[in-house]
């Protein structure tokens, strides 16, 4: 991962709603798809909550935020080889156990 000290400006958040077999998918995130995640050059950042608290609605079993310098960093990361293979294990592998959602955004102080 990068190590800049301008802070990020683009991020991915992913939610997975509580997977069918939580040892499973928790056992396939930590082994395969971190280190898959990791491999991503313009990764700055990536950090896990499980079991957040729902304030508006419920709340998903977990949310993954990754942080890019920039969109157009994010977006080559997410087009790259490593990429399509973090990609594809999601699609293949995580959505056997568990409905997830992702968004991109770019990040501005208020």
């Amino acid at each position: 991962m990068a190590t800049d000290a301008a802070p990020p400006q683009a991020r991915f958040v992913v939610t997975y709603d509580t997977p069918s077999d939580v040892e499973a998918f928790e056992r396939h995130y930590r082994e395969v798809h971190i280190p898959l995640v990791k491999q991503q050059p313009g990764l700055r950042r990536m950090t896990l909550s499980h079991r957040p608290t729902g304030v508006i609605g419920p709340a998903p079993y977990l949310v993954v935020m990754m942080d890019w310098d920039d969109l157009a960093s994010l977006q080559a990361d997410l087009e790259s080889a490593a990429g399509q293979r973090t990609v594809d294990d999601a699609t293949t592998n995580l959505a056997r156990y568990a409905t997830f959602r992702g968004i991109t955004m770019e990040l501005a102080d208020a």
